[in-house]
């Protein structure tokens, strides 16, 4: 009797504990499904969709970004506009850009960054370089960077910001490079965006000093000299000789001879201190005129050179005056071979180092 009743009391305490596992397993079933709806989106999760051409039953690739990738599936477009399930990746520096002549940076906004809200922060941030800054900002529909001014508009994730190192002022300094990149961290601070690449201090300042050093060694200008004989030369025939060889007056109070770009192949000015301007021309007279050549910006110098000897000769004639070079000694043929010879050793050297004169790296480092 004993032995059933504790039988019976020991079945049904298996049963109680059975029951009590079974309800905390229910229990734990419903809390998990409640969580499950209450955290479901109906938003596309584009790292564990299937890629084009998989069906839904296909194998699913997780997108991990990689170094030099961007978190995220989105791409905008100049409107800012957004196209889900694209991955975005980090965008090279533009074409026009290059690493020897600029000091880039580039800054990635998480959501896109209307450009000129961009404008007027880095207006204030880099305010007082003394270096050309160009801006661009990446398409992400055309797959291009697009260029910057204070009239773009649209909105977009990646910009880059280039600096150039060297002109005819000479290389940037320490305060240059610090103000460049203080300010590209504060402009991306500001919009919670990151910088990308940031460029070490010494070796963008050591390659700024080597790059002015070998521009200073092609840099040179050669000029000849028509001088008067007797009489002043007078403005009204200056121009009319100017003007039969093509050459327009320009804003700078000298005539220039231009190439089809309307790029400067060689100037005409006076060596007096007045400029020529047409409405006084009229009333202008001078002892002696300067052509004057600046070998890096021009391509194909010994012909340019050849043109400007012709038309020196040409006024010489005109104006009864004589070509002479600076030291007032007279400019025969002898003379002219030793410039035609010096203007093909600078081109060369500036050819080796993939700067070809009068090329589009050669405008930009040897501006004033």
């Amino acid at each position: 009797m004993d032995s059933e009743l504790q039988i019976g009391l020991a079945a049904l305490g298996v049963a109680a504990v059975v029951g009590i596992v079974a309800y905390n397993k229910w229990q734990e079933r419903k809390h998990s499904r409640q969580a499950e709806l209450a955290f479901r989106s109906d938003h596309r999760d584009v790292l564990l969709e299937p890629r084009d051409g998989e069906g839904d039953a296909g194998p699913v690739e997780r997108l991990e970004p990689s170094v030099g990738e961007s978190w995220g599936g989105e791409k905008s477009g100049p409107s800012g506009s957004r196209d889900a399930g694209v991955r975005r990746v980090t965008p090279g520096a533009p074409d026009v850009v290059d690493p020897r002549v600029d000091c880039v940076i580039r800054i990635e906004s998480i959501e896109p960054l209307d450009v000129p809200r961009l404008w007027a922060a880095q207006g204030e941030q880099l305010m007082g370089i003394s270096k050309p800054v160009r801006w661009f900002a990446f398409d992400d529909g055309e797959n291009l960077w697009r260029p910057l001014n204070a009239h773009s508009a649209g909105a977009y994730h990646w910009f880059c910001a280039a600096m150039q190192m060297v002109d005819r002022r000479g290389p940037i300094g320490e305060n240059d490079f610090m103000h460049f990149s203080g300010g590209m961290q504060r402009v991306a601070d500001q919009f919670l965006a990151v910088p990308a690449d940031l460029p070490a201090r010494g070796e963008a300042l050591r390659n700024a000093a080597e790059l002015d050093r070998f521009c200073a060694s092609v840099d040179v200008q050669i000029g000849i000299n028509v001088v008067s004989n007797s009489q002043p030369f007078v403005g009204t025939k200056i121009r009319a000789l100017a003007e039969s060889h093509g050459l327009t007056i320009g804003s700078d109070g000298a005539f220039h001879a231009r190439d089809e770009e309307g790029n400067t192949l060689y100037t005409l000015s006076n060596v007096e201190p007045a400029l020529f301007a047409a409405e006084e021309m009229r009333d202008l007279t001078t002892s002696a005129l300067t052509l004057l050549i600046d070998v890096p910006r021009v391509a194909n110098g010994v012909v340019v050179f050849e043109r400007m000897m012709r038309q020196a000769m040409q006024m010489a004639d005109a104006l009864q005056g004589t070509v002479v070079d600076d030291n007032r000694a007279s400019f025969g043929p002898d003379a002219a071979g030793v410039i035609r010879a010096q203007i093909e050793q600078f081109q060369s050297q500036m050819a080796s180092a993939g700067l070809p004169a009068g090329g589009k790296l050669a405008m930009r480092l040897f501006s004033d």
